[in-house]
C-alpha cells in the first residue's frame, strides 16, 4: 500500500524538533522509520508531517554518565553491537542486540524508535525493565525523567505525551557481579519474539540478592514479572527456578494467534523464563 499524503522537515537541532511538536497536529518523530514507515504504508498510522532526527549527532551515541551509561535516543543497533562500553558493562543490551532483525535493520533502527514504538513483541523494552533504566523525555514545556517500568503503558502506547521526543536512555549500574542472559524463540519469518525473557541476577556469598526478569513478546506489553522475587534468598535451586518460571505468566492475559496459540505462548514463555535465569545464574560471580 501507498502511505498517506505528508509533509516532511528535516530538523537542524533538538529545539527545531520540539518546536514542530508542539503544534500539536500529530507530528511524528522519523529517526531509522523501521517502526514507523512500515505502519504508514498499512495506514495505521498517519501523521501530517515527519520530522527527521537521524542527523541529530546529540541525540546519538552511547556514553559514559557519572549515573551509569547513557545511550542517545537514535544510537543505532550497529552502534550497540560497535560499543565497548556496553559490551563491558551492560552485556545483556549487546546480548540482546545480536538477535534484532537483519543487518540493514541494525545499521538503520534506532534504539529510541524501537522504545518509542512500543511492539509488544518487541526485544528491548525487556532488556530496559529488567536494567532498570530511565527514559528521559523533552518537550517545549520542560524536561522529565521516566524510569521504563512506567514508560510502557499498553500495545504501541508510551507515557510520551504528543509534543515530547525522547532523548536518551540512562542505564544505572547493574549490582557488582550480576549475571545477565536474553533468551528469546523468535517467528522465523518475522524475526520477532514469540517470547522472551531479559535477566539480571546477583548473588552475595552464593545466595542470590537481586533478581529481575522481564517478559516480551507474551501478553499486550513488556513487563517485569513479580515471581522472580521468590529466587532472592536462596541459592537458586533448580526447584525454586522453576517454581519462578511457573509463576511468570500468572496474571497475563496471553491471545492466540496466526503465529503461537495462548496455550503454546504461555508453555513456551515458562521455558524461555527458566533458561534465562539458569543461564543468568551462571554467569553470576
Amino acid at each position: 500500500m501507498i502511505p498517506a499524503s505528508f509533509d516532511y522537515v528535516r530538523a537542524v537541532s533538538v529545539r527545531d524538533a520540539l518546536n514542530a511538536l508542539a503544534a500539536g497536529d500529530g507530528t511524528k518523530i522519523l529517526a531509522g522509520g523501521h517502526s514507523l514507515l512500515p505502519m504508514m504504508r498499512f495506514r495505521l498510522a498517519q501523521p501530517p508531517r515527519l520530522v527527521d532526527v537521524s542527523d541529530l549527532a546529540e541525540l546519538r551515541g552511547v556514553v559514559e554518565h557519572r549515573r551509569g551509561v547513557r545511550i542517545g535516543a537514535t544510537t543505532t543497533y550497529r552502534d550497540l553491537l560497535d560499543s565497548a562500553l556496553l559490551r563491558e558493562r551492560f552485556p545483556l543490551v549487546v546480548e540482546c542486540t545480536e538477535s534484532i532483525g537483519d543487518l540493514q535493520v541494525r545499521n538503520r533502527g534506532t534504539v529510541g524508535g524501537s522504545l518509542a514504538h512500543a511492539d509488544p513483541a518487541s526485544d528491548l523494552p525487556a532488556v530496559m525493565l529488567a536494567l532498570d533504566a530511565t527514559f528521559n523525555l523533552r518537550s517545549k514545556r520542560g524536561k522529565r525523567s521516566v524510569r521504563a517500568r512506567e514508560f510502557f503503558l499498553g500495545p504501541f502506547a508510551t507515557a510520551l505525551a504528543e509534543d515530547e521526543m525522547l532523548i536518551d536512555v540512562l542505564l544505572p549500574p547493574t549490582p557488582r557481579g550480576a549475571g545477565t542472559a536474553y533468551v528469546s524463540q523468535d517467528q522465523a519469518a518475522s524475526g520477532y519474539s514469540l517470547a522472551g525473557a531479559a535477566t539480571v541476577i546477583a548473588r552475595t556469598r552464593k545466595t542470590v540478592s537481586h533478581a529481575a526478569v522481564a517478559l516480551t513478546g507474551v501478553g499486550d506489553v513488556s513487563r517485569l514479572i513479580g515471581s522472580t522475587d521468590q529466587l532472592v534468598g536462596t541459592k537458586g535451586e533448580p526447584e525454586v527456578i522453576g517454581r519462578a518460571a511457573a509463576g511468570s505468566v500468572e496474571g497475563i492475559e496471553i491471545t492466540g494467534d496466526i503465529h503461537a496459540s495462548a496455550e503454546y505462548r504461555r508453555h513456551l514463555a515458562t521455558v524461555i523464563v527458566r533458561r534465562a535465569i539458569q543461564k543468568a545464574l551462571e554467569r553470576a560471580h
